[in-house]
């Protein structure tokens, strides 16, 4: 298989995805597209191993393992254990053409597996832990299933720093977070829910109340707080959007834009996810593009 047909599959699935990561946008420079795509078509089908519906949690595991072992024999490492048998059903692209392009791109990047390992993990966490108790068990949970995919444009993009790391954590963290207000209620119907019940308990919150689709002023006070702490991780995430150069800062910097005007949306509302899901919309284009050309005024 041709290593040009590889990426490609991989870029249509990346096209065919809105996410609130940079994925592999026009803004990326275009050295970089086809490495992304094939980071993002990894992540994206392993994600829907343990999200979409149609396995069991058997299966959901034992695709998740192959998966791990295809990921090894990518980075050039080899663990036990044998393929075969299992049905790739429903993935977008075929699963060979992912790790024709993804070892590639290792190679080529002299990328980590142990960041791709933190992913898979995070993923099979997804298949069995549905409620966390605590803000450290949640941010435990973005350290592997959103800060990888940061350190991992880092690298493509050449930058190895431990500065720009620590800051690309926050940021991926903070998006993390706003997908999860974002997605409230279609997580909660997949019977998740990532407010810590701790915060949901200290705003005297109830789950029977989400059951039923109203947002009550409990959970409105514990979203608000929610909300609050995602916006401080905002601020610890802006650095590595100035401190990377070229496109990618811009794309960086419209992502940081984007998102946080997604949280906007979230208190406009009052945490109405159920009436509506707040997404960017074309009104917000000019405000996005009047965001990137007083950036350096308004954070100097």
């Amino acid at each position: 298989m041709p290593l040009a047909d590889a990426y490609a599959a991989c870029a249509r699935l990346a096209a065919a995805h809105y996410e609130n990561f940079p994925v592999a946008s026009r803004l990326v420079p275009s050295r970089m597209r086809p490495h992304i795509a094939a980071v993002y078509a990894f992540a994206r089908t392993a994600d829907d191993f343990a999200d979409e519906d149609g396995y069991t949690l058997a299966e959901r595991h034992a695709l998740l393992d192959d998966w791990h072992r295809r990921l090894l024999r990518a980075a050039g490492r080899e663990i036990a254990g044998t393929e075969g048998g299992l049905q790739f059903r429903r993935t977008a692209v075929d699963p060979d053409l992912i790790f024709l392009a993804l070892a590639h791109t290792i190679r080529a990047c002299s990328l980590e597996a142990g960041l791709f390992e933190d992913l898979l993990s995070a993923f099979r966490q997804d298949t069995v832990v549905k409620r966390y108790a605590t803000w450290d068990d949640v941010l435990d949970y973005c350290r592997r299933s959103a800060n990888p995919v940061g350190r991992l444009v880092l690298r493509i993009a050449g930058y190895r720093d431990p500065d720009l790391d620590r800051s690309s954590d926050a940021l991926c963290t903070a998006l993390q977070l706003t997908n999860f207000w974002q997605d409230l209620a279609v997580d909660r119907r997949r019977g998740r829910l990532y407010i810590p019940l701790a915060e949901r308990d200290a705003a005297g919150a109830r789950d029977v109340d989400l059951d039923a689709a109203r947002i009550t002023p409990a959970w409105q006070a514990a979203l608000g707080r929610a909300t609050a702490r995602t916006r401080e991780l905002f601020e610890r995430g802006r650095p590595v959007c100035d401190g990377v150069h070229g496109r990618l800062m811009y794309e960086l910097r419209l992502t940081w834009l984007g998102a946080t005007r997604i949280l906007d949306r979230l208190e406009a509302s009052r945490f109405d996810v159920f009436e509506r899901r707040p997404s960017l919309r074309a009104v917000d284009a000019p405000r996005l593009v009047a965001g990137l050309i007083t950036w350096r005024r308004r954070f100097a």
